[in-house]
């Protein structure tokens, strides 16, 4: 059976990702986690202030998702990204 995983040193990131990577690195992974959890509490808030129109509401409730996922790439680059785009 032929082994297609990418092995460590094989690939490199880019310049762009590496800039993002070092700016984002700074951002406390609580951060994320409180941008989910607020993001929560305005989807309640603007659900209960406008029962008759929801879809402010569930809009705001989509931005949970996507802000978790960023806050797991925050923690996975301060825990290897530095050592896997300069190999």
């Amino acid at each position: 059976m032929t082994d297609y995983r990418v092995q460590p040193g094989q690939a490199k990131e880019d310049q762009v990702t590496a800039a993002i990577e070092q700016y984002t690195a700074t951002v406390p992974s609580s951060a994320f986690l409180g941008l989910a959890i607020a993001s929560i509490a305005a989807s309640i808030t603007v659900n209960a202030i406008q029962k008759e129109k929801a879809n402010p509401a569930l809009f705001i409730g989509q931005w949970v998702a996507p802000f978790l996922l960023l806050g797991i790439y925050n923690k996975m680059v301060k825990q290897h990204g530095s050592d896997a785009s300069s190999k």
